[in-house]
């Protein structure tokens, strides 16, 4: 009872304080470190490469390996979590791990059979394509929580004998032929993950608008209130360098991918979303062949014994995402992967988490990548007999010293010889630090805190984590951060 008040309570205060809530789950989240300044997510699902290839010194995407590295933060560990394409991307949306139906890719656009109960983790147990009503996806919790999503499909509907113009796939039970490019059309159902859900699909009119041509993306990037919270971009199997050639005669691979990212990710850096409070994450499906690396105790499954095949997982790919609250040029070495993704997706709009996204101790993306606070702008009119003056200054937001939650940011700070934390509070209190480096003893430190006035500990070197518990009168909150 007293653990339900005390989230009431937060609730509450976060309501009245206008800011985003992080995610509230079955039970409450420690490990967690949502950005809720995010208010419009975009992510870019591109194909099959290693992270060595694509980021390597060589990269035949150099924009991706160079550029926009320099621009955000570098994720090197980031991993798929299956083979074949499916499974990962019915991941990023739902938390389902894979089945034997969806590693394989969906040739035929099967009902999913289930065979036993859901699992306390939120798997459904059975084999095939189209998950039932009664499994969710991000794209319903988005809608019930009020926000905006729209998945951009780049070139559905080119061929519309192969599929429609929105909302595209195969009718229940028929060969999905879109397995492969034509000239004219290089749509894949099974890059687009909204298609295997009933709770998305079967309201045709919400789908057809929800699941439209990447065409729409420019119009709908005009302002930020036409751009959604939450954008899926999927390009063509020639511009996420899937084929190489295309089908159409372009050379596709990574270096098709460059042409694409070099084009679409300026576009959204110039929008009026983008610039407010946007983040942009580009990631990989898979590592290319059959590479069954995993990481962050990724669990198989009730429906096969390997997601990756012949192993755990679907490889490294590494990842990039850039915003105005990452500072360019930073590097985190955390291990991360689609779970992940999703879990953070869902923190950052104060959503629960769904399947697999919901597994204790995997890490969202936290202070490790969110490691800049873009100025706000204050605005001062001087009138005299004649003349206006304005003068528009920039400040870092402050503080503020709201009741509920407690620790209002914890930013880990890194040089070649030197780790600090720095934790801000909201109200006077207690913060208790306890330091597990990754070698080495665990240590414990206490500090009484002021509303709003910094506290800096010194890190032990090399890699760790670091569990916060800050008490303020009846509040009480505890936090993990990975440094």
């Amino acid at each position: 009872m007293a653990q339900a008040r005390t989230r009431l309570l937060a609730l509450v205060a976060v309501a009245l304080a206008g800011v985003a809530l992080s995610a509230v789950a079955a039970s409450p989240s420690t490990d967690a470190t949502p950005l809720t300044a995010v208010k419009h997510v975009f992510v870019i699902v591109l194909e099959n490469e290693a992270a060595d290839t694509t980021f390597g010194a060589s990269s035949p995407a150099p924009y991706l390996a160079s550029t926009m590295v320099g621009q955000g933060a570098f994720v090197p560990n980031y991993f798929g979590i299956g083979h074949s394409s499916l499974d990962n991307y019915i991941a990023m949306i739902s938390g389902q791990p894979p089945n034997p139906v969806t590693q394989a890719d969906c040739g035929t656009f099967s009902e999913f059979s289930t065979t036993g109960a859901t699992t306390s983790d939120g798997a459904a147990t059975g084999s095939g394509c189209v998950y039932p009503s009664s499994v969710s996806t991000l794209a319903n919790q988005l809608e019930s929580a009020g926000l905006t999503w729209r998945g951009y499909m780049d070139s559905m509907g080119s061929d519309p004998s192969r599929e429609a113009t929105t909302c595209g796939h195969p009718a229940i039970g028929s060969a999905d032929n879109t397995q492969g490019a034509t000239a004219t059309d290089q749509y894949a159902t099974r890059h687009d993950p909204f298609m295997y859900f009933h709770s998305i699909i079967d309201d045709a009119a919400s789908c057809s608008a929800h699941v439209v041509p990447f065409s729409r993306f420019a119009t709908d990037l005009g302002s930020a209130a036409t751009t959604p919270n939450f954008s899926f971009i999927t390009p063509s199997l020639c511009n996420d360098g899937h084929d190489a050639p295309c089908a159409n005669g372009q050379p596709g691979g990574l270096t098709q991918v460059n042409t694409f990212l070099s084009t679409v990710i300026p576009e959204i850096e110039g929008s009026a979303a983008y610039k407010q409070d946007g983040l942009i994450i580009t990631i990989f499906d898979e590592s290319e062949g059959t590479d069954p690396t995993a990481c962050c105790n990724e669990q198989s499954g009730p429906n096969v014994t390997a997601p990756g095949k012949t192993g755990p997982g679907g490889g490294r790919t590494g990842a990039v995402l850039i915003s105005p609250f990452i500072t360019p040029g930073t590097t985190t070495q955390t291990a991360y992967n689609h779970y992940s993704l999703l879990r953070s997706i869902e923190d950052i709009f104060g959503l629960s988490h769904l399947g697999y996204a919901a597994q204790s101790g995997l890490a969202a993306f936290g202070p490790d990548i969110f490691t800049a606070t873009p100025a706000t702008t204050s605005t001062s009119t001087t009138t005299n007999a004649t003349t206006t003056t304005t003068t528009t200054t920039k400040k870092p937001p402050a503080c503020s010293a709201a009741s509920g939650f407690i620790i209002a940011s914890a930013i880990v700070t890194k040089t070649a010889t030197a780790s600090k934390l720095v934790v801000s509070s909201r109200r006077a209190g207690t913060l208790t630090f306890q330091v597990h480096p990754a070698t080495g003893a665990a240590r414990t430190s206490q500090n009484r805190t002021l509303a709003c006035k910094p506290i800096t500990i010194n890190l032990p070197a090399g890699h760790g984590t670091v569990k916060l518990s800050a008490s303020a009168g009846k509040y009480v909150q505890s936090k993990t951060t990975h440094y």
